[in-house]
């Protein structure tokens, strides 16, 4: 991964000071030559900085008298507010959609690609990982074509023991695991603790993954309120339990796709306190839980299990390399099961990719990596957030996560997410529409976005993106 050349990062730094108010609307910036000299950088820098700043439409420049802050400063939008699914359990039936939309879509590349929510390539740790298996080949030989059975690898397993210290979680390495990716993790531990005809509770929006395992496995789904900044809501989950008939609960705790939102982690542990009482196991879903923008990782829940009940997973597909597919869990009372279900449907995951995450673990080439990751994901979230407040209409509701790369966003009421994610084709670019993040139609308004490979590049299709969204709004 390139470093962020000097004049972005005085554009960011300088962007910082325009949010937190420092410089208001119409305020003149520092001259070119001051703040050079505040700033140890060439006046080229400043320049292209500035210049930069421009074609975001943070700064104006005024001849012979600089620049100086744009004094149309679009206001910061709401965020949505709590969801409102229907209260009862439905059956889960969208193949059809995702297949159309996530299959055909994502990896044409002659789209603008904002909607899967894949890590941006260049961001990946793929060609280090190939050097580290290429060595091993050489080094294991014959070895290395053999099948690495279930529990997996055991280095990896006390790598990643290591690693979920910093999410609270005291582990021994024969809880885990291994998977091929976090999605047969997930799907995994709902057959281990759910029959055909069960009802799992799930955050609404979540992730159509979801709904694909519990469609494939025959459960319903029991959507429960779920607030953009704090995550599923305690008190409506509460009232789920008490009047039905609830098996498991299902949740993306750090970070869901698509809201973004972090339970906190006192409400990780009610959730966990919750569940128990009802003997239902909790499956969480962790996979975004390293993509933070704070200086601390958030708690997993699992970190709060003294019964076995949460069953933890992840992968590293969306920070190290996703075509690696390697994925774990940490099942509590249900690992045999889990174990013996992995073995029954994929055997083993792939041995060279288990040895060479080990290896680069061992090496801190993860915490390394994650370090880098992060800083680019949270300016790219932000630089996609403030171009979709800037091009589309002003009466949006969007996300401001602290992790992850994704947003979530309200548009008007009169706009078709499904008809826009066809028109938005036409234009060169790919989104993904809220349909897909429930069994009803209850955010056929909504879209996600995906600002992992947000560039200044990008800003054109999000300026025909909002035209598009303003012309089906004075249509509708």
């Amino acid at each position: 991964m390139g470093k962020t050349p000097k004049y972005q990062q005085v554009a960011d730094q300088f962007t910082r000071l325009i949010e937190e108010g420092a410089f208001g609307p119409g305020a003149a910036a520092p001259s070119v030559r001051k703040l050079s000299q505040q700033w140890k950088v060439s006046i080229t820098t400043i320049l292209k900085a500035y210049y930069l700043l421009e074609a975001r439409g943070l700064l104006v420049p005024r001849p012979r008298s600089g620049f100086y802050v744009n004094s149309q400063l679009p206001s910061a939008p709401l965020e949505p507010a709590l969801s409102d699914p229907e209260p009862d359990p439905s059956t889960v039936g969208m193949r059809e959609l995702i297949t159309m939309i996530v299959l055909r879509d994502t990896l044409n590349p002659k789209l603008t690609q904002l909607g899967a929510a894949h890590p941006a390539q260049e961001l990946t740790a793929t060609r280090q990982l190939n050097r580290i298996m290429a060595s091993a080949a050489r080094r294991m030989g014959d070895r290395a074509g053999l099948y690495m059975a279930p529990p997996g690898n055991k280095p990896l397993r006390q790598q990643i023991v290591r690693h979920a210290v910093v999410a609270g979680c005291t582990l021994d390495a024969e809880e885990i695991v291994i998977t091929s990716g976090c999605g047969e993790a997930v799907s995994s531990c709902l057959q281990a603790v759910c029959r055909p005809g069960d009802t799992v509770a799930v955050e609404s929006p979540i992730c159509f993954d979801v709904f694909q395992y519990m469609e494939n496995l025959g459960l319903k789904a029991l959507e429960i309120p779920t607030h953009p900044r704090d995550g599923i809501s305690l008190e409506a989950l509460g009232f789920a339990l008490e009047n039905n008939s609830v098996q498991a609960c299902l949740v993306i705790s750090n970070f869901n796709n698509p809201l973004g939102s972090c339970i906190p982690d006192e409400r990780k542990k009610a959730l966990v306190n919750l569940l128990a009482p009802y003997d239902i196991p909790l499956i969480e879903n962790d996979i975004f839980g390293d993509i933070h923008f704070s200086a601390k990782r958030p708690l997993s829940a699992k970190a709060f299990d003294t019964q076995g009940l949460v069953l933890w997973c992840a992968s590293f597909s969306k920070t190290l390399s996703p075509g690696l597919r390697v994925g774990w869990a940490a099942p509590g009372r249900y690992r045999s099961t889990v174990a013996w279900l992995k073995y029954s449907t994929s055997l083993a995951t792939a041995t060279l990719p288990q040895v060479a995450v080990a290896e680069f673990m061992a090496e801190g080439g993860y915490r390394k990596h994650l370090r880098r990751i992060r800083r680019v994901y949270q300016d790219r979230v932000a630089e996609l957030r403030r171009a979709v407040i800037r091009f589309f209409p002003s009466d949006i509701r969007v996300t401001d996560p602290a992790g992850g790369y994704l947003l979530w966003i309200e548009l008007p009421e009169c706009i078709d997410a499904l008809a826009l994610y066809r028109t938005a084709l036409d234009e060169g670019i790919a989104i993904t529409p809220g349909h897909l993040f429930s069994t009803g139609d209850r955010y056929g308004n909504f879209i996600r976005l995906n600002a992992a490979n947000w560039s200044d590049q990008a800003t054109p299709a999000i300026r025909r993106l909002g035209r598009v969204i303003d012309r089906m709004a004075q249509a509708g």
